[in-house]
């Protein structure tokens, strides 16, 4: 298991065929592990029908709707314990394009963590309403500030993860969210001095399904990053 695609789900019966089907026609040998979270869709089922075909696909199945950031950390050592050498994260709901592996494959031979940017060299986000996109942005801005984190898109989760990188931080010390694990978990890798790079993609939002988006998620991450920058002060960032 060289190069492998963690997706967590929850009720994405409508997408999660398709995107598969396009992840294992990528002529990168990529094994892909859907974390999914009970679905009453019937998500899982689909997967395994899909594990049938293809043995490159992996489902981890857990009791109940548990969040985005322990569906990680599970993916996460499950990609550590069979050996991965790229992990990737990436939404079930065709908002991150799989033809864009590649160019995070290419940046990943020099870096250790490669995110994917939606605000690097401009704005690349297709179908948000003003609102929406106007809160992300200055999520990030608000993120860099408080931080010091130097990237231009922290809360994004299309990334891509050098073992040695999951390995240099302590998972079980990760315990947010929504868009607070995805700051976190970049802020932990480059205080341990890590190489992060980001490349421009493309965001187009959701084209099935519901968006898991929520203010309990939002109000996490405006905490968060007063509690890193605060845990760094006093050096227990780790």
């Amino acid at each position: 298991m060289q190069k492998l695609v963690i997706i967590p789900t929850y009720n994405e019966r409508e997408n999660i065929s398709a995107l598969l089907e396009r992840l294992m026609a990528l002529p990168f040998g990529l094994e892909v592990l859907v974390v999914d979270d009970h679905s009453p869709d019937g998500t899982a089922e689909l997967v395994q029908q899909a594990m049938a075909r293809e043995p490159r696909i992996h489902l981890l199945q857990r009791p109940g709707k548990l969040g985005l950031g322990s569906a990680y950390r599970d993916g996460f050592r499950y990609a550590l314990d069979h050996g991965a050498e790229y992990i990737f994260e990436m939404d079930a709901d065709f908002s991150h394009d799989p033809d864009a592996i590649g160019a995070f494959l290419e940046a990943a031979e020099t870096a250790d963590v490669v995110l994917g940017s939606r605000y690097l060299h401009g704005v690349r986000v297709v179908n948000w309403p003003l609102n929406r996109l106007i809160l992300s942005r200055a999520a990030n801005v608000y993120t860099h500030i408080v931080t010091g984190l130097p990237v231009h898109d922290a809360t994004g989760g299309f990334k891509c993860f050098r073992r040695r990188a999951l390995e240099g931080i302590r998972l079980d010390r990760v315990r947010s969210d929504g868009y607070a694990f995805q700051i976190e978990v970049s802020f932990k890798c480059w205080r341990r001095g890590f190489t992060i790079r980001e490349i421009p993609i493309v965001f187009v939002d959701r084209r099935a399904g519901v968006s898991k988006m929520n203010r309990r998620i939002i109000w996490e991450a405006a905490w968060m990053v007063w509690r890193l920058r605060l845990l760094d002060l006093f050096g227990r960032w780790e």
